[in-house]
């Protein structure tokens, strides 16, 4: 066996038999040593790293040691987890069963004092919501873990614009054009499909901190409703559209859209928030939104998307244990098809897959530039979820894993009518 001083060369066995093949990057150990190829290395700071890729040899067990300090990446990240995350894929969620390969790494964990009870997980991690999946009150549970850490630090995340959606890169080869003129133009565009005009009534499910009621208010003349699981967004937002002088037209509420009994809507948008509806209740919130949608009104459903194919909802990967705890996503044939189900027509649908890899990519950058300050009114462990998590989902929108999509629908009136303009360049309101 190697000198115990030389920790990185007696990982790399142990790291190949548990990810069936070589790892492409350099490995720095908490003694020093390095080995591998150079280019990005993965930092093993604490033996207890590698005690908790053992117990669990997954993208769980990684991300607890990266949530926990335990674990980094030295160099770029993006290209560093885009390599370890295929072999993590590859490799399955189990330690191979040979048992002379089990033994030779036991050896080696024994040897670096990686043996022991599994770790306590990160205090960022979910352990378990109260209540059945997707009641209201669960559902306001898991609402709360990811969107009240903090409007503070939401503003350096996020930057002025606060809007925690995928942006619209209308000139994506101007180097002057901002995070915020995306964020912008995404609302714009938003209130262009929806066919918005003076007087209109709009409902925005799950409206964040209100920044597409305030835009369709101060541009459109619109009297909006925003409603939302969080009472910090809430509180924020109607300071937001008070700063702006749009009391008389804008409300926000911290309300279930199951609980709303309102006269039926003009329009109404559901912006990144379908995805924590759950399958068991989509057909219930498509109904709600058509119930609340008047004959001819159109509805804008912007939410994020899978491929096809079997999905538990009840796995314990990353995202469901740090991020969106009982967040759930759909293909959009599902998300279309319980739509129509509902008596909506669905008219339009615009894949911007791209433009939100590269918000993720903006928000990961404004992370970076304000880390002293995310870390100071959150955790260290807290910021370093939020940029694993942004991080990892530039990565899968860039590899078409996950997409999103804007599915433009309408609510017949009784003679079948759509009310839409003949052509799209007509009803997006293009000269």
């Amino acid at each position: 066996m190697p000198a115990r001083t030389d920790v990185a060369s007696q990982l790399q066995p142990v790291l190949r038999y548990l990810l069936g093949a070589e790892l492409p990057l350099r490995i720095r150990a908490w003694d020093g040593s390095e080995s591998g190829p150079d280019g990005p290395a993965v930092v093993l700071r604490d033996p207890r790293a590698l005690r908790r890729i053992l117990w669990s040899p997954n993208e769980v067990g990684l991300a607890r040691a990266f949530v926990a300090g335990e674990l980094d990446i030295d160099g770029d990240l993006f290209a560093g987890l885009r390599s370890i995350r295929r072999l993590v894929e590859a490799a399955g969620t189990a330690i191979r069963s040979d048992l002379r390969g089990k033994l030779g790494v036991a050896r080696v964990a024994l040897g670096l004092g990686a043996v022991g009870l599994p770790p306590r997980p990160p205090a960022e991690e979910v352990r378990r919501l109260p209540g059945r999946r997707h009641s209201r009150d669960r559902d306001a549970a898991a609402i709360s873990h990811h969107y009240d850490v903090g409007n503070d630090f939401y503003r350096h995340v996020l930057g002025p614009s606060m809007v925690y959606s995928c942006a619209y890169w209308a000139k994506p080869d101007d180097p002057s054009y901002t995070l915020e003129d995306a964020q912008r133009d995404k609302c714009e565009l938003i209130c262009r499909k929806l066919g918005l005009t003076a007087g209109a009534r709009l409902l925005d499910v799950g409206c964040g901190w209100g920044s597409l009621v305030i835009h369709a208010a101060r541009e459109y003349g619109v009297r909006a409703v925003g409603i939302t699981l969080s009472r910090e967004q809430a509180a924020l937002g109607r300071e937001r559209v008070a700063a702006a002088g749009l009391d008389d037209l804008v409300e926000i509420r911290v309300q279930d859209y199951r609980e709303v009994d309102d006269e039926p809507y003009d329009a109404i948008a559901s912006i990144g928030m379908a995805e924590h509806v759950g399958k068991v209740r989509y057909a219930e919130y498509a109904a709600d939104l058509f119930r609340l949608l008047r004959p001819g009104g159109r509805l804008l459903n912007h939410q994020i998307t899978r491929r096809p194919g079997p999905a538990d909802p009840n796995e314990r990967t990353f995202i469901q244990a740090y991020v969106f705890p009982d967040g759930e996503l759909l293909p959009v044939g599902a998300v279309a098809a319980k739509l129509e189900e509902a008596g909506f027509e669905v008219r339009d649908d615009e894949s911007l897959r791209e433009h939100y890899a590269r918000t993720a990519r903006s928000w990961v950058a404004n992370l970076d530039a304000h880390w002293d300050e995310c870390v100071q009114l959150t955790s260290p462990g807290r910021a370093r979820v939020w940029k694993l998590y942004m991080t990892g989902s530039a990565m899968s929108f860039d590899a078409g894993s996950i997409s999103i999509h804007q599915v433009l629908a309408v609510k017949p009136d009784a003679e079948g009518r759509s009310g839409l303009p003949p052509t799209r360049d007509r009803w997006l309101g293009v000269p």
